[in-house]
């Protein structure tokens, strides 16, 4: 695709689903509610909650670390973090998603860093600022996820760790409810550059946004080439034991939705990898 032709579809991308936010936030979906009362009674304690026990992804203390909250607007992730001890700077699209980190913010009295921008684009970020880069389900909202691991890679200090959470690539291609077999069908392929059609609310998609698919080549491996070497990987079980055919928990049996991944900066770029020759 021609370079000015990409940009256009990026920046209209970016415009769509930012107003889409907007309109969640006013709505008051899941995901844009602020963080509740008792979760600042131990902030340190609820951001570790998040993966399995035996996964203490978090630095034992957050006290004076420079982070960041990528694409993370909604008066949850930012405050919690701020609250812990952490210098919180907050990223996102949203003009309403972040308002909603504003009021937090002076409802609590918590110093916090709000920029609104782009995840792909961290270019008022000087090279290697932050400690910690924390980054919520949002991938699947940009057409290159390649470039947002690029800029993440540039603003993350050598040794600095980077926790995303991602839809699982299979969970976005199949169908959202059983298909005439009874069973969830793949219904897109992982080859799909366009956005996703419109799906039926849902737990899974986010209604008014454009998505993509992105392959675990694009995601993992993306991360990687951009400079981050993975320490753990971890699937969030969404199962529940007797639930109802067809409903989230039911398909999150077959289909895991989400993928969360903890990666450590290399101490410098990644060079670029040797082809292989097969004969």
């Amino acid at each position: 695709m021609h370079e000015s032709s990409s940009q256009h579809r990026r920046e209209s991308v970016l415009d769509h689903n930012a107003r889409a936010w907007d309109r969640l936030a006013a709505a008051k979906v899941a995901l844009a509610r602020p963080a509740a009362d008792d979760a600042f009674d131990d902030p340190r304690g609820w951001l570790g909650s998040g993966g399995a026990a035996d996964r203490p992804w978090l630095p034992a203390r957050l006290d004076g670390l420079e982070v960041l909250c990528l694409a993370a607007g909604g008066g949850k992730h930012g405050p919690l973090y701020a609250a812990a001890g952490a210098h919180v700077t907050v990223v996102d699209l949203s003009p309403a998603m972040l308002a909603l980190d504003r009021a937090v913010a002076s409802e609590r009295r918590i110093d916090l860093g709000i920029v609104q921008g782009s995840m792909d684009d961290l270019r008022m970020f000087a090279g290697g600022r932050f400690d910690l880069v924390v980054h919520p389900v949002s991938t699947c909202y940009v057409p290159d996820v390649g470039r947002v691991f690029r800029e993440v890679a540039r603003v993350t200090r050598s040794g600095g760790q980077y926790i995303s959470q991602h839809k699982q690539p299979t969970s976005l291609q199949a169908g959202l409810s059983p298909g005439a077999s009874g069973r969830f069908e793949v219904e897109h392929p992982l080859t799909r550059r366009d956005p996703l059609p419109p799906g039926p609310p849902s737990r899974l998609r986010e209604a008014g946004t454009k998505e993509f698919v992105h392959g675990l080549t694009a995601l993992l491996g993306g991360i990687c080439r951009a400079g981050f070497q993975i320490e753990d990987i971890f699937e969030p079980d969404h199962t529940r034991p007797g639930a109802e055919g067809g409903s989230f928990a039911d398909r999150a049996a077959y289909l895991p939705p989400y993928l969360r991944v903890l990666a450590r900066r290399s101490g410098a770029a990644a060079a670029p990898a040797a082809r292989l020759l097969v004969e």
